[in-house]
């Protein structure tokens, strides 16, 4: 027993004298450490935040295309009024909760040209107060250009801007925010026009009813009267 004892003391004894031999090292450790955790902090209370203007969103948010959970409050023709939903961190949550203010910030969904079936899709499919994820792709003044997910399931999610082009509910349109020759803006552009060209085989929405107006100035120029009618009018002319 003693000299298990002794041996624990020895242990002891060259752990201090390895410290006091390294106490700057350990001191700039510390120092780091700290300067980490107040980072860590920092970020913490951001995410915590509350944000009711696409202003008060720090630019870094944006620039790293961050997403971020919010609750449907409207569907307008100038976009979704949304109410964001900041992470819950229980020591922050509880101080920030006093100083939260209350306002909708106004999110549009990039990338898509909506057609006016499509306004009504949109108020069908995202009531009020559905929980969506919004991904920061660009901001224009008070809007945020986003893309829109609305999970469909444990493990599935949906992207509203695709799925409003595979509807046939709208136009792929450039992509507002991103650098037009960066990498993530033509990922995200071919799939936008991926969706709409499935819409366009199919003949589904906007482009079912561009099916039909051809059909229909087919049959037309294919009809025998006007045809007769546009020779008479060619020779009526001829003769004067």
């Amino acid at each position: 027993m003693s000299e298990r004892r002794g041996a624990a003391a020895e242990a002891l004894s060259r752990l201090s004298e390895w410290a006091d031999a390294h106490l700057g090292l350990l001191r700039s450790l510390s120092a780091g450490m700290a300067v980490a955790g107040l980072l860590v902090l920092a970020r913490s209370a951001r995410l915590a935040t509350k944000f009711t203007s696409a202003l008060d969103i720090p630019v870094e948010f944006v620039e790293k295309n961050v997403k971020l959970r919010g609750r449907v409050h409207h569907v307008t023709e100038k976009g979704l009024e949304v109410e964001h939903i900041p992470i819950s961190i229980p020591f922050l949550t509880s101080i920030q909760r006093r100083w939260q203010s209350k306002g909708l910030l106004l999110v549009r969904l990039a990338g898509v040209e909506l057609a006016p079936r499509g306004m009504a899709w949109l108020q069908q499919e995202l009531k009020p107060n559905q929980v969506i994820w919004f991904q920061l792709l660009g901001r224009e003044d008070l809007a945020l250009e986003c893309l829109v997910l609305v999970n469909k399931g444990r493990f599935l999610s949906v992207c509203v801007n695709e799925e409003l082009l595979r509807q046939g509910l709208g136009r792929a349109a450039r992509i507002e925010g991103l650098h037009h020759h960066s990498h993530l803006y033509w990922k995200l552009h071919k799939k936008l026009l991926q969706a709409e060209l499935k819409a366009l085989r199919k003949n589904k929405g906007i482009w079912e009813e561009a099916s039909y107006s051809e059909r229909i100035r087919d049959r037309i120029s294919n009809n025998k009267f006007v045809q007769t009618l546009k020779q008479f009018v060619v020779w009526l002319r001829s003769s004067f």
